[in-house]
């Protein structure tokens, strides 16, 4: 994570850039010293994406941004915020955090949220996030979920789960069974750890 990104002279150029050709910023010589041009136009991909999917976070000049394809797989605030409807109490792991949308609104109605990614630097940019969007009572763990409950005994009022249906040897997948984590493989310790699982499937798996 690189915080000169967030340097107000920065901000102001990918704000102001958000419909530039992507290749003629690419091209230009180097535009910040401590910047690159490859983590701008990264930032400005991933901006735009968010523009009409995270109004709060569009809206907020400190944010930091990960890949486009994280955007493109992070839940919508109008999805999110209606998921924090379905829970209640006061403890929840998202097992799956990936950029936190789902996390943010959670601690919204929940008053400690577990919020576990596997991937280090998107958990790093979900945690600066957090932080500026004052939702304190959000912890960030830069750890596999299933880890997470392995190494925690205590349980939890509720677990939420949105696996991954990108499958390294069959591709694009829908049974839960081909998805990261493997749910029913874990259910046991799932259902150790908490009496009520939030799981967010394929649509195909209704058919």
């Amino acid at each position: 994570m690189n915080k000169n990104i967030l340097n107000t002279g920065v901000q102001d150029f990918i704000s102001e850039n958000l419909s530039t050709d992507i290749m003629s910023v690419l091209l230009k010589k180097p535009i910040f010293d401590t910047v690159s041009n490859t983590e701008l136009v990264q930032q400005i991909e991933a901006k735009k994406k968010s523009k009409k999917k995270l109004p709060t976070w569009f809206a907020n000049s400190k944010i930091y941004y990960p890949k486009k394809l994280n955007i493109e797989q992070t839940s919508s605030e109008i999805t999110a915020r209606y998921k924090s409807q379905i829970v209640s109490g006061k403890s929840l792991v998202d097992l799956t955090g990936g950029f936190g949308v789902d996390s943010y609104f959670f601690s919204k109605k929940i008053a400690d949220v577990f919020h576990c990614e596997i991937d280090k630097k998107l958990s790093e940019i979900a945690a600066h996030n957090f932080e500026v969007l004052d939702a304190e009572n959000i912890v960030t763990l830069p750890m596999d979920g299933i880890s997470f409950l392995l190494r925690e005994k205590s349980r939890f009022d509720w677990l939420y789960i949105d696996p991954s249906r990108r499958n390294d040897v069959k591709g694009k997948v829908f049974q839960l069974s081909d998805c990261l984590p493997d749910v029913p493989k874990h259910l046991e310790l799932l259902f150790s750890r908490s009496d009520a699982i939030l799981i967010k499937t394929s649509p195909l798996l209704d058919l």
